[in-house]
C-alpha cells in the first residue's frame, strides 16, 4: 500500500526542486523527507529520485507516481472535506499563506478572532509573494492563500483553485509634508512624471502597476530607490528621498511628517483574493476562514466610512 504522507513528500520535492526546500515547505526536517521518499521507494520497489550534480530530480517512475498520485490526493482531500462538512466540525490545521500587508492588516486580526471562536481550528501562517502563494495552494502545500491583483496586471490562477474577493484596497501617493504634492487634494499620473519614486523591485506586481499607471503620460516612473517593504518606503519618504505609492491595507501610521494624497485617472486599486482548492470547498474550516476574512473587510470599511 502506498503511503500517502510519503507521496506528499515526493510531490513536494518535485514542486520545490530539492529535499531541503520540500522540508521547509512541509515543516519537516530534510532527514524526515528523505526517509519518507525512501520508504515510498521500498513500497513500490522502484527508484523515484536520482541525483543530478548536488541536487535531485524525479525519475520517470517518480514523475508518473506524482502525476497519477496527485489525483488520488485530491480525491482524499475532497473525501475528508465532505466528512467534516457532514459533522459540521470547524477543526483541524489549515496552512494559510499571504503577502506582507495582508498579513498585517487582514490576517492577524482574523486569526486572533478565529482562535477565540473556533478553538479547535489551528492556523499556520506563512508570508509569501502572490506567485509563490498560488503555487503553494495549487500544489497542496497550503490550504488557503491570500493574494492581490492590481487593476489589469494579469495574475494567473489555475482552474482547480477557487477565488473569493475578501477586500478591495486603494493606494495613495505618500509625500513628505514639505513636498509640493502634499498640498494637493488629489493627483493624476501627469502630475507625477518629474518625481523621484521609491518603488518595489522590477518584476513585482506593485512595480508593474506603477509602470502601467504611467501609460497615458508617455513616460516611465523615475525610480530613485528600490525597497521590497512598504514600511521602508515610508522611512525613505520621511527622509525626503522621494515619493511612494503605498496601499492603505496594513499601512503604518504616517505621523506628522507624511501626507497621503489620492490618485485619480486611474485610481490605484487592487483586489485582495482568497484562494483554495475546489476539493476543499465543502470544508467547514475553510468556509469559516473565508467568512471571517469577508467579515473583517466589512468591519474595516465601516470604520473607514465612520472616520471620513
Amino acid at each position: 500500500m502506498i503511503d500517502l504522507a510519503a507521496l506528499v513528500a515526493l510531490r513536494a520535492v518535485d514542486t520545490h526542486g530539492s529535499v531541503v526546500a520540500a522540508a521547509d515547505a512541509l515543516g519537516f526536517t530534510p532527514s524526515a523527507v528523505s526517509q519518507q521518499v525512501k520508504r515510498l521507494e521500498r513500497q513500490v520497489g522502484i527508484p523515484l529520485l536520482e541525483r543530478v550534480g548536488r541536487g535531485v530530480m524525479l525519475t520517470h517512475a517518480g514523475r508518473h507516481l506524482v502525476e497519477e498520485g496527485s489525483r488520488l490526493l485530491a480525491d482524499m482531500e475532497s473525501l475528508e472535506s465532505g466528512l467534516h462538512a457532514q459533522a459540521t466540525t470547524v477543526a483541524g490545521r489549515l496552512r494559510l499563506t499571504a503577502f506582507s500587508t495582508a498579513m498585517r492588516g487582514l490576517i492577524a486580526p482574523v486569526a486572533g478572532n478565529l482562535r477565540t471562536v473556533h478553538p479547535d481550528l489551528a492556523l499556520t501562517l506563512s508570508e509569501r509573494e502572490p506567485w509563490d502563494t498560488i503555487d503553494l495552494v495549487a500544489t497542496g502545500h497550503s490550504e488557503i492563500g491570500v493574494v492581490h491583483s492590481w487593476g489589469d496586471v494579469p495574475l494567473s490562477i489555475p482552474d482547480h483553485l477557487v477565488t473569493t474577493e475578501v477586500h478591495r484596497d486603494i493606494a495613495d501617493v505618500i509625500a513628505h509634508r514639505d513636498h509640493p504634492l502634499a498640498q494637493l487634494a488629489k493627483v493624476t499620473p501627469h502630475d507625477l512624471v518629474a518625481e523621484d519614486w521609491i518603488a518595489t523591485p522590477e518584476g513585482t506586481i506593485c512595480r508593474q502597476w506603477l509602470n502601467r499607471m504611467y501609460a497615458g503620460t508617455g513616460r516611465l516612473p523615475r525610480i530613485a530607490h528600490v525597497s521590497m517593504e512598504f514600511d521602508s518606503h515610508l522611512a525613505l519618504v520621511r527622509a525626503g528621498l522621494g515619493i511612494a505609492l503605498v496601499p492603505r491595507l496594513g499601512r503604518a501610521e504616517l505621523g506628522e511628517d507624511l501626507v497621503a494624497v489620492r490618485v485619480v485617472d486611474p485610481v490605484p486599486t487592487r483586489e485582495i483574493l482568497a484562494l483554495h482548492r475546489r476539493t476543499m470547498a465543502a470544508s467547514p474550516a475553510v468556509t469559516a476562514v473565508l467568512a471571517a476574512l469577508v467579515a473583517q473587510n466589512s468591519t474595516d470599511q465601516n470604520s473607514a466610512e465612520a472616520s471620513d
